[in-house]
């Protein structure tokens, strides 16, 4: 744990007095990660130097158990003042009334669609602290040597097609197909359904929009994508199909941003959008993590403060850029002139912010994991009808809200 006591005394930002508010006073800050970053600790110092009496205990806490620390300090009564968490946990938290609703400035420029990644029925409980969007990678040298050109397929025929062509003329695997009992098997097949106009939980009203055309077509393309996939989807999660990629047994599959630096040197490979299914357009899925004002610190006034500005300006920006992630903010209407994220493989992963859909909220996770395995896998093993696994998938939903 890392203390810093304040020195200098000044006032809030917004100019009112804080002395009444912030005498000796801690607030307790579990950040995940083995490190502070810099930027992290320069925000702290100067809240520090904003707030006479106040101290900031900043934890960097491991990845493996910096979520399970905040709840459980949060269960016996002793809770962070503000923690990062996983944006998925927003809905448990706030039901439980373990934390309050994030204070987010109207005029902050998210990009479009992040703020439903942490609000709940109307109501934002987490500052977006770090956001992926997903992409679909081509081994450009497997496609051509399939007898085919290596160009983005537009849609979800051609992307068969395509793949088709790989495994007619080629030893590879035309796709890769998450189908494990794992979280990102959710992830991949809600790339395609947000591709064609799908939801799952509407944000605002929390009502399930699971049952519908666009579920369906998705779920019986993800079928017929079985039979130009790898051997057994079932057995495969999205960190193995890089590996099939690297080794070059699939000709394509999707990830996020880091996936490009994380593809063997020798592999002639391109980043291209999702391919839109026929009742929608190129979407992705949109996933964020939080930074969470916890309820009972008896200073959550200042916790909102620091998780203010923790996600916003050259930190995030810091954030952002150095760990390869797409850019949570337009950082083009804060005056950023050297923007990351202006060429390279990085307009594919913008693009498709507007038209993405969010990382369903529900209170148990697990639950709703379990909602879209047995679904995918469902189709996958051709144990019963599209319309069939999709209704009962809704009805699921419906017990995970």
């Amino acid at each position: 744990m890392k203390s810093i006591k304040l020195t200098l005394g000044a006032a809030l930002l917004s100019g009112v007095a804080s002395t009444a508010m912030a005498a000796d006073k801690e607030v307790h800050f579990i950040m995940c990660g083995g490190e502070v970053r810099a930027a992290d600790q320069a925000v702290v110092d100067q809240f520090e130097a904003d707030y006479e009496g106040v101290k900031v205990n900043l934890e960097a806490v491991p990845w493996g158990t910096c979520q399970d620390k905040s709840l459980t300090l949060a269960a016996a009564g002793d809770p962070p003042s503000i923690a990062y968490m996983g944006s998925r946990t927003l809905r448990q938290l706030a039901k439980n009334d373990l934390i309050v609703p994030a204070e987010i400035d109207p005029s902050t420029p998210y990009q479009p669609g992040v703020l439903n990644t942490v609000t709940v029925e109307g109501t934002a409980w987490g500052y977006p602290h770090a956001f992926s969007t997903k992409a679909l990678y081509l081994n450009c040298d497997i496609i051509e040597a399939s007898g085919q050109a290596c160009e983005a397929p537009a849609t979800w025929d051609a992307m068969y097609d395509l793949a088709k062509g790989v495994v007619d003329n080629t030893d590879a695997a035309g796709v890769g197909l998450a189908g494990k009992d794992f979280d990102n098997t959710m992830h991949q097949f809600l790339n395609y359904l947000y591709s064609n106009g799908g939801a799952v939980i509407d944000s605002a009203s929390g009502e399930n929009m699971l049952d519908s055309k666009e579920t369906r077509e998705t779920l019986e393309f993800y079928g017929k994508l079985v039979d130009v996939a790898q051997d057994g989807p079932t057995a495969w999660e999205r960190d193995q199909l890089r590996d099939l990629f690297n080794d070059g047994q699939i000709a394509m599959y999707v990830s996020g941003p880091w996936g490009h630096n994380q593809h063997n040197e020798d592999i002639n490979q391109k980043v291209v959008p999702v391919p839109a299914g026929p009742s929608g357009t190129s979407g992705s899925i949109l996933i964020t993590d939080s930074i969470v004002v916890f309820k009972g610190s008896g200073h959550e006034d200042l916790a909102q403060e620091l998780a203010k500005r923790i996600t916003s300006g050259d930190s995030q920006y810091d954030l952002d850029s150095s760990w390869g992630l797409t850019p949570i903010l337009d950082y083009s209407k804060l005056g950023k002139e050297d923007l990351y994220y202006a060429d390279g493989i990085w307009p594919t992963f913008t693009a498709s912010i507007a038209t993405g859909g969010p990382e369903p909220l529900v209170e148990d996770f697990k639950s709703l994991q379990s909602v879209f395995t047995n679904m995918v896998q469902g189709i996958i093993l051709k144990d019963d009808t599209v319309d069939n696994l999709v209704t009962i998938a809704a009805e699921e939903l419906d017990d995970a809200l």
